[in-house]
């Protein structure tokens, strides 16, 4: 048996998980997940900016922090935090973390190549539209392709500490050390399905031992200091997940089937760069406090292709908020709401979209929420979305002015005028496998 433990679930998850669960127990490799589609898109604007950056920058100290217990109990990390620059990211693990090995896999990232992709006839189609990539070159950012595990099976054959990658699929950080210490083949795709599984329990980190949960969540205890998913992973593919004694949260069954329906099309018939997964075929078991067992997992063989997340510019919004208080105060937003548009209006200003909610009253559940007879507080949010930057620029003066000339009684305009922010949109597409060519580098 391994362990194979989870202490990332996206770029801004909690600092110090990676650091107990090194510290709390034992492990034998560590994975940390940080890139999300629009992730790709704020690095690869970073690295434009300047090109030693582009990577996820809190996964280098993070390692400088644990290197010497990642030596002494001979744990692996293995991690997606290299975003479009991993070279740059590994070297500056090195910088922090000199005594370790550090390897790199590239192949990923095929921003530079997608005139010679279309060149060759391929049309990158967005798989949700239908439409070719044609209409939006010129705006496109970032084109990074899923790629499995086996890549980083070769890094891990390096006999390197620590594993830098991009764009992998998320599951495909806990396969990859499963399939290089039990030896598993590219054909055996049950056992392949299995890690795969796993992989997607443990991705969000902590949503499987309790957080962010529906089921019992207020009986859920000591969440100030959850304990982040450990994989016990067995050679015939049965695993189990569980963390460490001790720590806060919870895991059953429920829980974790809840996590299994996260972001899942087909369910039997979950499709990633190394197989795809019947989750129907799953067994589930609750075998021991924080325990669950899961076997009999069948899968079979991938598809020829690779999804490809490609995000491009989409124009420009921004967002302002007022905060109206009792009497009236869900009669002063309305109202307030109501001078905007008309005044957007009167300077001949359009927009894409705009958009008002009203938070106290039914912003999480719209037409659905319950009704509010007289709410003691209303926040007005009130945001515009355009091509054009001048008009979402001028939208943004446009909110500030209510405090003296609109309803009574309103605050929480300290920030000012809202900033305006790029839209980045997401462009999914398939690319051929044999197109995407991976390999591993050793940082010295």
């Amino acid at each position: 048996m391994i362990r194979i433990a989870s202490g990332q679930g996206f770029w801004g998850d909690w600092l110090e998980a990676p650091v107990r669960l090194v510290e709390q127990g034992p492990i034998d490799y560590l994975i940390l997940d940080y890139l999300a589609e629009v992730t790709m898109s704020i690095l690869q604007k970073q690295k434009q900016d300047d090109p030693n950056l582009g990577y996820a920058r809190d996964f280098p100290p993070l390692i400088g922090r644990i290197a010497a217990t990642l030596l002494e109990r001979n744990i692996t990390v293995i991690a997606n935090a290299g975003g479009v620059n991993p070279i740059a990211c590994a070297r500056e693990v090195k910088r922090l973390a000199p005594q370790l090995k550090v390897a790199v896999v590239l192949g990923d990232d095929i921003y530079g190549r997608i005139d010679e992709l279309l060149a060759k006839g391929y049309d990158l189609r967005n798989l949700d539209t239908g439409k070719p990539l044609e209409t939006i070159l010129g705006k496109i950012s970032s084109a990074n392709a899923y790629i499995g595990a086996f890549p980083m099976v070769d890094a891990l054959a390096t006999g390197a500490n620590v594993i830098v990658t991009g764009r992998v699929t998320d599951s495909a950080l806990a396969l990859a050390p499963m399939i290089h210490r039990f030896g598993w083949k590219a054909d055996e795709f049950d056992k392949l399905a299995a890690g795969t599984i796993a992989g997607h329990i443990v991705e969000c980190g902590a949503q499987c031992t309790g957080g962010n949960c529906q089921v019992d969540w207020q009986t859920i205890p000591d969440m100030a200091n959850i304990g982040y998913p450990i994989i016990d992973a067995e050679p015939d593919g049965t695993f189990f997940i569980t963390k460490h004694r001790g720590t806060g949260g919870r895991i059953n069954s429920d829980i974790v089937k809840e996590q299994l329906l996260y972001e899942i099309g087909d369910p039997k018939r979950y499709l990633t760069a190394d197989c795809s997964a019947d989750f129907t075929s799953i067994q589930l078991e609750d075998v021991g406090p924080d325990r669950v067992r899961l076997s009999g997992i069948r899968g079979g063989p991938p598809t020829d292709t690779l999804k490809v997340s490609i995000s491009y510019s989409w124009g420009w919004k921004a967002i302002g908020t007022l905060v109206y208080s009792w009497p009236d105060a869900l009669a002063k937003a309305k109202a307030a709401d109501r001078i905007v548009r008309e005044r957007l209006e009167q300077l001949g200003l359009t927009f894409d979209e705009i958009h008002t909610e009203f938070l106290g009253v039914n912003a999480c559940h719209g037409p659905a929420a319950a009704p509010v007879e007289d709410p003691p507080e209303v926040q007005l949010r009130i945001g515009v979305r355009g091509r054009d930057r001048k008009a979402v620029e001028r939208f943004t003066r446009e909110l500030v002015p209510l405090v003296l000339s609109g309803p009574p009684t309103a605050t929480g305009y300290g920030e000012g005028r809202p900033p305006v922010r790029e839209v980045i949109a997401f462009w999914p597409a398939l690319v051929p496998r044999h197109e995407v060519q991976t390999r591993v580098e050793v940082i010295e």
